[in-house]
This record gives structure tokens, C-alpha cells and sequence, in this order.
């Protein structure tokens, strides 16, 4: 006959109680493997900062010593052998002095020389600029000033040529996309092709009898149409070579004694 005590039931119990019993201490040999070896874990990035401190604070020292100052010699009494080495490097630093001083005026000669070409070009910008007629009221003005012939000329797209002053003139292309034109020039008996003359931009050249450039400018273009000018000196090379003359003589009378 059975014991009454340990009935099914009760055996039921105590087995769910061993077994919770085994999954606990199991759990507790776990978790205290995983401490552990997150311990370890921990001493071993300890010991790596340390080591990195260590180095650290060894570079630190080692950029100090280098960056520090040498220390001030100690007081010594003047004697004439001391002070040679000192007249050496007096003198030594003397000649550097004298390099540096040397290669800073030329840098402030250059400097000077590139601002006196840079207002040179505006100079020469600005007069170019405003002897350019972009209108007829502009040219009339021009005119005024009695330096140079002016002539006026209205030119379609042709292979004939057009007398306008001291040259002729052909339009070839215009184009008013691009604002430029193709032009045949006639000088005396030398023709010239002259390719994308932009508006506004002066053509210069030469004659036998002047001597100072011929100027044309465009300052209108339409299509298989362009308006324009041309520019002369008012005076050719052998006026202006006789005026010169007169004026010489001129001023030779008046020196001479009375």
C-alpha cells in the first residue's frame, strides 16, 4: 500500500519545484560566467586606456621640452675673447638685414611699376573709349574737337564697293545674333579682308599718306545692313612735317640775338 503522503499530486509538485530549482541555480552559473567575463572585458579596456594616458602624457612632455625655451646662460664677466663670437653674429645677422632690405625695395619697385602700368591701360582705356562715336550726336561732337575727319556710311550686303573717305568698303555678312560683321576693305591699291567686326570695336590701320591710323567703327547693324564711320587724321604726314618745320624756324628767330 502506497504512502498517502507522496501522492500524485504532491509528486507533480515537488518535480515543478526540483525543476524551477535546477533552471534557477542554472540561470545563476550563467549570468556569473557572464559577469565574469565581462569583467575581464572591462580590466582589459581599462588596462588600454591606461596605456593610452601613459603615451599620451609621454608625447606631452616630449612637445613641452621641445617647444620649451633654452635656458638664459648664466652671467659672465666681459672679456674681449667672449665678445668676438658675438661681433660675429652681429655682423652675420647685419648681412641678412641688408638682403632683406635689398629684396624689399625691389618688391616695392615692382609693385610701383605694375601700378603705374595698370593705370596706364585704364588711361589709355578711357581715351579710346571716348573717342568711339556709338551715335551721330556722338560723332558730331567728335567733330568738333577738329583733331580728325569724320564720314559717315550706310552699307548693304554687297561684293560691290562703297568709297567712304580715304578707303572703300564691301559688306559681306552681318549678323545680328551676334552683333558682327564681314567687311572687304579697299586701301589705296591693297585689299583686306577684315572678319567679326563686333560693334562698337575699332579697326585701325594704316594709309602711305597718313600717319597716324585710320579708324573705322561700326555702331549700328541690322540685317544685311551696318551704319558706321570712319576716322582720318585732319592733317597728313607731310602737313604735319612742314608745320613742325615753320614752327622750328619760327622759334629759331626768336632766339637769335638782336
Amino acid at each position: 500500500m502506497s504512502d498517502p503522503v507522496f501522492t500524485p499530486h504532491v509528486r507533480g509538485g515537488l518535480a515543478v519545484v526540483l525543476l524551477t530549482i535546477t533552471g534557477l541555480l542554472g540561470y545563476t552559473v550563467h549570468q556569473h560566467y557572464q559577469v565574469k567575463q565581462i569583467s575581464a572585458q572591462n580590466d582589459q579596456v581599462i588596462a588600454s586606456l591606461n596605456d593610452t594616458r601613459a603615451q599620451m602624457l609621454a608625447l606631452a612632455a616630449k612637445i613641452d621640452s621641445l617647444s620649451a625655451a633654452p635656458a638664459a646662460p648664466p652671467a659672465q664677466v666681459k672679456a674681449p675673447a667672449a665678445s668676438r663670437p658675438h661681433t660675429k653674429t652681429a655682423v652675420h645677422h647685419g648681412a641678412n638685414d641688408v638682403r632683406f632690405t635689398r629684396f624689399q625695395t625691389q618688391l616695392d619697385a615692382q609693385g610701383r611699376a605694375i601700378a603705374s602700368t595698370r593705370q596706364e591701360l585704364v588711361s589709355t582705356r578711357t581715351d579710346l573709349e571716348s573717342g568711339i562715336a556709338r551715335t551721330h550726336e556722338e560723332l558730331v561732337t567728335l567733330q568738333k574737337k577738329g583733331e580728325r575727319n569724320y564720314f559717315e556710311f550706310d552699307l548693304d550686303k554687297t561684293k560691290q564697293f562703297q568709297r567712304t573717305g580715304p578707303i572703300a568698303l564691301s559688306l559681306r555678312k552681318a549678323s545680328t545674333k551676334h552683333m558682327y560683321a564681314d567687311l572687304e576693305i579697299r586701301v589705296e591699291d591693297a585689299e583686306v579682308s577684315q572678319k567679326h567686326v563686333n560693334l562698337f570695336q575699332p579697326v585701325m590701320f594704316y594709309t602711305a599718306e597718313q600717319g597716324r591710323p585710320v579708324e573705322l567703327v561700326i555702331n549700328s547693324i541690322r540685317k544685311d545692313h551696318i551704319h558706321g564711320y570712319i576716322s582720318s587724321p585732319r592733317y597728313s604726314a607731310a602737313e604735319l612735317a612742314v608745320s613742325s618745320q615753320e614752327g622750328a624756324n619760327k622759334r629759331q628767330k626768336l632766339e637769335l640775338p638782336r
